[in-house]
């Protein structure tokens, strides 16, 4: 049932506060709340993928989000995916989160071909389509990480996602 005395009153609150909350991105806010401080023994893993990562940051690929344990590369170009225009395509990313790092690593979900070159190790750490869940600061994975970077990178670049 409507009540009139209840509306009256509703019509003159004052309106809502949007949130001031942080945004990872300059462009698109991603909702994440910074994990790292409670996951120390994953700080240093997520800064070994950034260092890896860190060379990438050429031409059309710029950083995200450098802070708070969250770090991105994005190629900030127009590309066309299946007919729709895009302003940018998101290259890989590293997020400390609970329990381990996620290793977003884009590449492979466009192009899944990219998996079946993968090392075994790396494949055992991926959760989804393009997450991979790294848990230890392993020198093998850090070095296959290394090398999927570089696959990825070429492979955005023959699809000229990258200048």
């Amino acid at each position: 049932m409507f009540h009139w005395k209840k509306a009256s009153k509703m019509r003159d609150m004052p309106a809502k506060k949007k949130s001031t909350k942080n945004n990872s991105s300059p462009k698109r806010g991603i909702k994440y709340e910074d994990k790292s401080p409670g996951q120390p023994e994953l700080v240093p893993i997520f800064n070994e993928i950034k260092k890896l990562m860190k060379p990438y940051i050429k031409g059309s690929i710029k950083e995200r989000g450098d802070s708070k344990g969250q770090y991105g590369l994005v190629s900030e170009m127009e590309i066309e995916v299946n007919g729709k225009k895009k302003p940018e395509v998101y290259f890989v990313g590293a997020l400390v989160q609970k329990g381990y790092v996620g290793f977003y690593f884009m590449p492979v979900y466009s192009e899944p071909e990219l998996k079946k070159v993968l090392p075994q190790e790396l494949l055992k750490c991926l959760k989804g389509k393009s997450c991979f869940y790294i848990k230890k600061k392993d020198p093998i994975l850090l070095s296959q990480i290394k090398d999927a970077l570089k696959l990825g990178y070429e492979d955005y670049k023959k699809k000229g996602w990258v200048k």
